[in-house]
């Protein structure tokens, strides 16, 4: 079960915008960052599925006059204490939802803690370009304002609902 996320303790400075990228595993959030920033960082290891973040992943960008910076965590459960960590401070943050799959408690129990506390938040209803997703079932199961189906292997898309977050809640910085 996720813990209430840390209060926001700092704010960026002016011109700045800390968004953090959570999800379940392989729900695309490493992806995403690198569809935004080719020269972005992780930090990962090999599993017997492939390689999955152990750490975070960093990007950045410029949204119109704002930099933004993108941290994106490790979904597994067990890295609970990083996500902690990384969310010091987010101004904003992006669930990446896998379409492909159900909703698993893990992708519910993210949503719910960053609804209850308020945070601005956008829903990248990713892997929208395959034949087996279903982003009207996300709708229905984890409801928000913010939703955009895209495929975080297409950089434009990505790019695309990435700007029209940041214009969504760029007057609350």
């Amino acid at each position: 079960m996720l813990k209430k996320f840390p209060p926001k303790y700092s704010s960026m400075p002016a011109g700045k915008v800390k968004i953090v990228v959570f999800g379940s595993y392989n729900a695309g959030k490493s992806t995403f960052i690198q569809a935004i920033d080719p020269e972005s960082r992780h930090v990962e290891a090999h599993a017997e599925n492939g390689d999955t973040t152990v750490a975070l992943d960093f990007g950045r960008t410029s949204v119109h006059n704002l930099q933004v910076y993108l941290f994106g965590t490790p979904g597994q459960e067990r890295f609970e204490f990083v996500r902690q960590i990384i969310s010091r401070g987010m101004d904003a943050a992006i669930l990446m939802v896998d379409c492909s799959i159900g909703i698993d408690e893990f992708t519910r129990n993210i949503h719910l803690a960053l609804s209850d506390q308020g945070i601005p938040m956008a829903m990248m209803l990713n892997k929208c370009d395959l034949s087996e997703a279903c982003p009207a079932m996300a709708r229905r199961e984890l409801p928000g304002p913010l939703l955009f189906e895209i495929s975080a292997q297409d950089p434009e898309s990505a790019r695309a609902a990435l700007s029209r977050f940041v214009d969504s809640i760029a007057g609350d910085l």
